[in-house]
């Protein structure tokens, strides 16, 4: 009886991870060749930067939107109908048939992504047992780090045999499954009364400790991971190495992220993890990463980077967002991981932008060594983080 109850239980979980699946792989499968459709069309770096960054943009302004009317609708119908805007504005780029629009079918399915996936987080915790919330969020970050492996590789695939309207027919194609596969598995999950809230009572949650800290964790290690997407690669290439090389080592980053997410779920569900002491050590381990990418040169550099930083980034995921769940009024858990995924936006996006910065002035080495020192500082900041108790 108890095993047929945690099935039943564990089962609504999948798509969720599907849906996880989905926008990160959306996000990298189309990001990954914008570089050559640019370069087709004669466009300049600034163009291609505006394309790589409507899709974020679109998620930074909208998530705590969404996040919100989850809270207020339930995460369920945000869910689906997110999943069913991304099918369409895939599609509505196939059909269109015109190159130039891709800017905007990017935005829209930023858009899209903003609202499914508070939604699937809120959904997550709500699904998952008090101490079950390691694994799932484990699971879920699993399936995202899949995502984010895979978008380049098969997105190329896609681009090369039918070009940029396989890729995006593809992705509705996906997206639509994900919503159907939801449809049929996913319980109701109807809105929880709440007491009402003021900017005044939002602004106070949001800038309490048990939302900072985990937060600007989850900020740190995404900037890593993105980091070392975007820059191991540039100094592979320094080193002489070639491409198979260098995609080796982002491919070994992900996947070595992949696998600790699972891992560091359970061990936080059976006591060996605590929430702050294990996103800590997350961020330092990140930070090494970036430091031997910047101290040892060559191909045992680069992978002994995305092994450690790798696994650091793994870590502090699922410990993240299990211990915001652990801390919010179920109430208001689309609203927390709406605003704690703008923080991981903006991880995202300032991890490059620092690491650039710092190179443009000395080296990239520098670059990342200046994260590594921006990581080691929020791991100290992290360390005594202790999980509350919610309090509406």
């Amino acid at each position: 009886m108890n095993i047929g109850t945690h099935r039943f239980r564990a089962s609504p979980l999948r798509p969720l991870y599907a849906a996880g699946f989905v926008t990160a792989f959306g996000a990298h499968s189309i990001a990954a060749s914008l570089g050559a459709y640019t370069r087709g069309d004669h466009a300049s770096l600034l163009t291609l930067g505006l394309l790589l960054a409507v899709y974020d943009g679109a998620e930074v302004i909208l998530k705590p939107v969404f996040g919100s009317l989850a809270d207020r609708v339930g995460p369920r119908p945000v869910l689906l109908g997110g999943l069913l805007a991304f099918a369409l504005a895939s599609a509505a780029f196939v059909v269109a048939g015109d190159p130039a629009t891709v800017g905007v079918a990017r935005f829209a399915q930023g858009a899209a992504a903003a609202a499914f996936s508070p939604a699937a987080g809120a959904l997550v915790a709500r699904f998952s047992p008090a101490k079950g919330q390691g694994r799932a969020f484990g699971g879920y970050g699993a399936w995202k780090s899949v995502g984010y492996t895979l978008g380049p590789l098969l997105g190329g695939v896609l681009i090369t045999l039918g070009g940029f309207s396989l890729l995006f027919g593809v992705l509705a194609v996906l997206a639509l499954a994900v919503a159907g596969w939801v449809l049929l598995v996913v319980p109701a999950a109807p809105p929880l009364p709440r007491a009402r809230q003021t900017v005044l009572d939002l602004a106070r949650r949001l800038s309490r400790p048990g939302f900072l800290r985990p937060t600007a964790a989850l900020a740190g290690a995404t900037a890593a991971l993105a980091v070392g997407v975007g820059f191991l690669p540039v100094l592979g290439a320094a080193a002489g190495l070639g491409p198979l090389a260098t995609g080796a080592a982002v491919s070994l980053l992900a996947v070595c992220s992949a696998l600790a997410q699972p891992w560091a779920g359970r061990a936080r569900d059976a006591g060996r993890l605590a929430d702050g002491p294990g996103m800590a050590g997350g961020l330092v381990l990140a930070a090494a990463g970036m430091a031997l990418a910047a101290l040892v040169p060559g191909a045992a550099g680069l992978l002994a980077a995305a092994v450690v930083g790798g696994a650091g980034v793994g870590l502090v995921t699922p410990l993240g967002f299990a211990h915001l769940a652990a801390g919010t009024p179920p109430e208001r858990l689309g609203q927390t991981m709406g605003a704690a995924e703008v923080g991981r936006e903006l991880g995202d996006s300032g991890g490059p932008l620092l690491v650039g910065a710092i190179a443009v002035g000395a080296t990239l080495s520098a670059g990342f060594l200046g994260l590594a020192a921006l990581l080691l500082a929020a791991g100290l900041a992290t360390a005594g983080a202790r999980t509350p108790r919610p309090d509406g």
